[in-house]
This record gives C-alpha cells, structure tokens and sequence, in this order.
C-alpha cells in the first residue's frame, strides 16, 4: 500500500497539530537551519504560524548527532523505529551518527489494562475472561507499537499477549504521510542528499514498518523459524497459538529464562540451571550464522534483550517482527565475502561486491580494491582470534556506499545482526572468535557449489534455457523483422535529469501565456473604455471597468505568485 500524498485538505485537517508539534522539537534541537532550507512555510497553509528560532544554550552545547537522536525519541514512536532502522545503514549515515542512533530508546508509558482487554475482545470475538483463566493486569513490557501482557490458558499454559497499541496505525500513518511530504521537500531543495534517495527510504520504512504492524506476518516469522530449526535442540522457538492470535493480537509461548546480558550477573542462577556462558556465545554465534547461510532466514535484530538463554544453554529468540531473507545467490556472495575477509583476498571482496551490485558499471574496480585493501591492511591483519568479522564487514559496506554502490538491503541487516552477536559473544567470552565460527559455514557453501550434484543441476538449467533460446528465436525474430517492415517497430528512450529542466521551462510557458492574456484583457478593456459602450457607470462603461478590475486581480495575483512561490 502506498503512502497516501499530503494534499491540501489532509494538511489542513489532519496533519496541522502533528506537523506543528514536529516542527517545534526539531527547532527546539537547533534545526531550524535546515527547516529554513527545506522553505517549508511555502508548501504549508499554516507555514507563516512557526518561527524558526536558535536551541537553548544547553541544548546548543550537545552534538549534532546527540540532538538528532534526542529530537528523534521526542517525536515518538514512528520517529524512533525509523531511527533504529537508519542505524543499519552505514551506506546512508556517518558513523558518528549510527552510534547515536545505536542508543535510541522508547520511552513510552504503557496504556490501561481495560483498553488491552478491549482490543483482545474485538479481535478474538470473546471476552477475556473466557479466552484466559488468568490475565495479569499490568503489562510485563512496554513498546512504541505493543505491550505485553502474561496470561494463562484455560489448559494452565503459560503464554505472553502482544496487544497492539490503540490508535496507533492512524498515528503511524500520518507521521508516514509528514515523512513523505518533508522527503519530496529534502530532494527538491537539498540537491547533496539526491544520492540516499529520501523519498525512496521513507517509502521502504513504510513497508517494513506496516509489516511489524501486522502480528499475522510474525506469527508466520515464527513458525517458519520453527520449522527450520525442528530438529536442533540448542535453540527453542516459542510457540504461536493461532486460535488466540489476530493481525492485532499475538499470543504465543510465555518465555522466562535469563537475559542473556544479565548470565555473568547472576551466576548463582546459571549455575542451578546448568548455563555455561562460553556454550551460549558459541551456540548464539552458530544458530546466526546457520540461519545466514543455511536458511536465508536470518533474526535481524538478536540484540540482548532479545535473547533468552534457558536451562543448559538453550537458547532462546524474541521478536520477529523484523527478519532478513537472503536468496541462495545471495548466501553464495556473502560466503565469499567472508572467506576473502579471512583470507585477507580484498580482489576476491571487490569482485564478489561488484557481481552483486547494481551500479558496477560506473565504478572504478582499481579504486574500490585499493579502499578495500587499505581497510584490511588497517582493520584485519593481525591474529584470526583478533579479527572482529562484524565490524570490518559493517566498515566494508561503508567503503561501498562511498563509491554510489548499492547493495541488497538485507544485508545491511545482516551485518549488523553479526556486530551484533560477535559484542554478545565476546561479552561472554573473551576468548571468543566470530571469524573460527563463520569460516566453516563460509567453506560449507562454497564447497557445495562445487559438488557434482549442484554442477548437473546448474548445467542442466542452462541446457534447457538454452532450448528454449533456440525454439523461440526463429519466431521471435520474425516477429522483429516484421514490425521493422511495417514500420511499427518502436525504441524507447529514457532521460534522467531533465525534469527540472522541463519543468522551469512548463513555469516560464504558464508565465507568458498569462502575461499575454492579461495584456489582452487591458487592451480590450481600453478600447471599451474609449468607444464609450453602454451600459455606462459615471459616463465609464461597465464592462470596460470589470475588464480593468480582472486585470488588476490577474496582475496581483501574478506577482503574489511569482514572490512567494517561485512559480506558477
């Protein structure tokens, strides 16, 4: 579904006390510059209302990056997550920035029991009461689009109720609506930042967001995560209960055990319940990088408190709102990618890196191999117990985005989620080594590209391609032939960076047409005027009067336009 555009009723009605509210804590952050850039007061109706006035010194004092991050946690829920999500994209964002980003929290009260109650009835079609035989009444965790609620089950299974917030969709989707109009804006007027394409993130933000917004989509995250991992028992996936669930509501296992940032806190507790941390970072950095190269199937965000380590060592995930799928392809790239880190082969990188990316025709290889080699030189040599595989691979789609590279997305999502588990890992472990664990999974791939199964099998597809190659290009050039004979035959052009161009051009058209037909309304107005046509008002012909007074309008209106807009 697309994000509905800002129009004239909608920003008028709906979106003026949120776009008001918006502009005040960017210019309380000290951002009024860029809102002075963005000549917002031109594209809104209540524009002239705001000023764009300086922080408070203390505000002053902070960081631009501090300010972005405690603007962003002030403007709420939709702000926030989108805050996270850029703080994967080290192709976008300065470092700087993205460690910012990195300790955005959500600070959001949670909202009354009997609403929660409420929204379980509407979705379920029962009361509570008859759903549970227990339902806590205060919330054992808060967040910007859920909260959850501990429950039992009439058989006595303990289970956790996702309840989405009330209201939130509508909120989520005009600040949406705001992102998209101030994207347009950024573009049109911050020609630097043409290359991120706003409108474009903003646009893929919505996507992933409304898909956390649908509970059915990570209930089906969670049985297909299941399904992979059916026959491993180091990991336990909580189990959905689809009868209790809606697109609103999520019921599903209740998971206690131990955070896995709190093991070396509480070693009294692990002991008694048999956890080893050094098998937790070990199993953890495994169970990633079997669903990276194994599955394509990843958890996009196994931060600590997402991870739940139960009794000897089980591991445990939560939250799948937000997962990363890798094609077969794709897990064949990042294997060699990997074992060109290991290998230190900064040749084998740069190929791997241009095979996969969709604008390798206007990059110079030499320069992106002697980047990447630098990179290694300074970040990787050393011993294989020292190479921290997650950061130099989040450093390596950095020296990407610098040469107009763009990769899949998810694999941004993919190095983060092994920064990740490799700082867990080493938190647990100071012995521990992300590179010992992903080589073997990296080789695994690489040889089973080679094995006499996936060579027929891939000769095979290129054979029968082929065929049908040679079938249908008799007929299919026959058929050029004769749109060419006909005179039928068409080529398509297409142009980038005219718009602009075509558009002043269509301005300055409007601009003299107008001109001409308000020159022809003075004219005709005058000889009216002169040739003394009745009816007449103090001896002065009407019509001739009304001539001149559109005139007047015509031409106010013009000027009025051409000072404050810039066009017509």
């Amino acid at each position: 579904m697309a994000i509905r555009k800002i129009g004239v009723i909608s920003r008028t009605y709906r979106h003026v006390n949120r776009y008001r509210e918006i502009i005040a804590i960017l210019v309380k952050y000290g951002f009024g510059d860029v809102l002075a850039k963005l000549e917002l007061q031109k594209h809104l109706d209540f524009g002239k209302g705001f000023i764009l006035g300086k922080a408070a010194a203390e505000i002053a004092a902070l960081s631009r990056w501090e300010r972005v991050r405690m603007a962003l946690e002030e403007l709420g829920p939709t702000f926030v997550k989108f805050g996270q999500i850029m703080s994967t994209r080290p192709d976008m964002i300065p470092q700087e920035l993205i460690t910012e980003l990195e300790k955005l929290q959500e600070d959001v009260p949670p909202f009354s029991t009997e609403e929660a109650k409420r929204i379980i009835e509407e979705e379920l079609g029962s009361s509570v009461d008859s759903i549970f035989k227990d339902f806590t009444d205060s919330p054992i965790a808060s967040a910007s689009i859920a909260q959850v609620h501990k429950a039992v089950l009439p058989d006595g299974e303990e289970v956790a109720v996702k309840v989405q917030r009330p209201g939130i969709d509508r909120i989520i989707e005009v600040d949406l609506e705001i992102m998209l109009h101030v994207a347009t804006l950024v573009e049109r007027h911050l020609k630097e930042l043409d290359i991120v394409d706003p409108v474009g993130i903003v646009e893929e933000f919505a996507r992933v967001t409304r898909k956390e917004q649908n509970f059915r989509i990570e209930a089906a995250h969670i049985e297909r995560f299941a399904s992979n991992f059916q026959s491993d028992m180091t990991i336990h996936v909580p189990q959905v209960y689809r009868e209790f669930s809606s697109s609103k509501v999520l019921t599903m296992e209740f998971i206690a055990g131990i955070k896995v940032s709190e093991i070396i806190k509480v070693q009294a507790q692990v002991q008694n319940l048999g956890i080893n941390p050094k098998v937790v970072a070990a199993r953890g950095a495994d169970l990633v990088l079997m669903q990276i190269f194994e599955h394509g199937f990843f958890h996009a965000d196994p931060h600590p408190g997402n991870i739940r380590v139960l009794k000897d060592s089980v591991i445990c995930f939560l939250d799948y709102g937000m997962m990363g799928s890798l094609s077969a392809r794709h897990r064949e790239d990042m294997a060699d990618i990997l074992i060109g880190i290991v290998n230190k082969d900064e040749s084998k990188i740069t190929k791997t890196i241009l095979k996969l990316s969709e604008y390798r025709q206007i990059v110079e290889s030499e320069k992106l191999e002697s980047d990447i080699a630098e990179l290694i030189e300074l970040y990787a040599y050393g011993t294989l117990k020292e190479l921290e595989i997650g950061s130099l691979l989040h450093r390596i789609m950095s020296v990407v985005a610098e040469h107009q590279l763009k990769v899949p997305r998810d694999f941004y999502l993919l190095a983060k989620a092994l920064v990740t588990i490799e700082g867990v890992g080493r938190e647990l472990d100071p012995e521990f080594n992300a590179a010992k664990h992903a080589e073997p999974f990296a080789k695994k791939l690489i040889m089973d590209r080679m094995s006499p199964r996936r060579l027929i099998g891939d000769f095979y597809h290129s054979a029968t391609e082929a065929s049908l190659l040679v079938r249908d290009l008799p007929a299919e050039a026959r058929e050029i032939l004769t749109l060419i004979k006909q005179g039928e035959a068409k080529i398509k052009f297409e142009h980038k960076g005219l718009d602009p161009m075509l558009k002043t051009l269509d301005q300055i058209t409007n601009r003299m047409v107008f001109a001409i037909v308000l020159a022809s309304l003075v004219i005709g107005s005058a000889l009216i005027v002169l040739s003394g046509v009745p009816p007449k008002w103090h001896e002065i012909p009407v019509i001739g009067i009304v001539g001149f007074l559109g005139a007047g309008i015509m031409g106010f209106w013009l000027l009025f336009s051409i000072l404050r807009y810039g066009k017509m």
